[in-house]
């Protein structure tokens, strides 16, 4: 999704940098109608965004950066980049090491579980970059996990029937559960082979 206070945030950007889980061409169809994209493919953005990098190193604005999805595939010597930019856990992060500035922006598209929904504005000037990090209000109903009666049974349920073929909108319908909160486990499992409903509990912070 495009929420109207992120197109606002990036009215008069010269470039655009997207870490990943695009999810859809529509996205950055419209993000380039604002600004040039440069974007890295996510762990969620499938077959049709295959002709998108894992990777990409480049120049822009006098300064070298490096992008990749995940922070664990980044290069062990980053002494090269002016800026690093990532994404995955959609949790805005932001450190220096050295000269080199490492940004996760976050997520300012569907809200995942209880976290902040922003994006990060930069400004170049001279070589040195100044950041602004943009917190977007979440303006419909937060998922209140706490209130589920067993979470970890929903959430073995919510894996059989993604198993079975079934979709998470259907999936919430059968049971009666929180369409929003059966995504994001349906998501988790999907996008993590292999993890236990325990895994997924850690995944979200639980």
């Amino acid at each position: 999704m495009l929420r109207p206070q992120a197109l606002s945030a990036l009215a008069g950007c010269e470039a655009i940098l997207h870490g990943g889980d695009i999810n859809r061409q529509e996205i950055l169809d419209e993000l380039a109608r604002i600004a040039p994209v440069h974007v890295v493919r996510g762990n969620n953005d499938k077959a049709w965004a295959e002709r998108i990098p894992m990777f990409l190193d480049f120049e822009l604005a006098g300064l070298r950066v490096y992008m990749t999805h995940k922070k664990k595939d980044l290069p062990a010597d980053l002494s090269a980049y002016d800026l690093v930019v990532y994404g995955h856990s959609h949790k805005y992060e932001e450190s220096r090491r050295g000269k080199t500035l490492l940004l996760n922006p976050g997520s300012c598209g569907p809200r995942r579980f209880n976290q902040a929904i922003t994006l990060a504005v930069l400004e170049v000037e001279h070589g040195n970059i100044a950041v602004r990090r943009v917190d977007i209000p979440h303006t419909g109903e937060a998922v209140d996990i706490s209130k589920a009666v067993d979470l970890k049974a929903q959430i073995e349920t919510v894996m059989r029937e993604t198993q079975r073929g079934r979709g998470p909108g259907e999936i919430a319908q059968r049971h009666g559960w929180d369409a929003a909160l059966v995504a994001q486990i349906a998501r988790l499992y999907v996008t993590h082979p292999g993890v236990t409903a325990d895994g997924i509990m850690g995944k979200m912070g639980i």
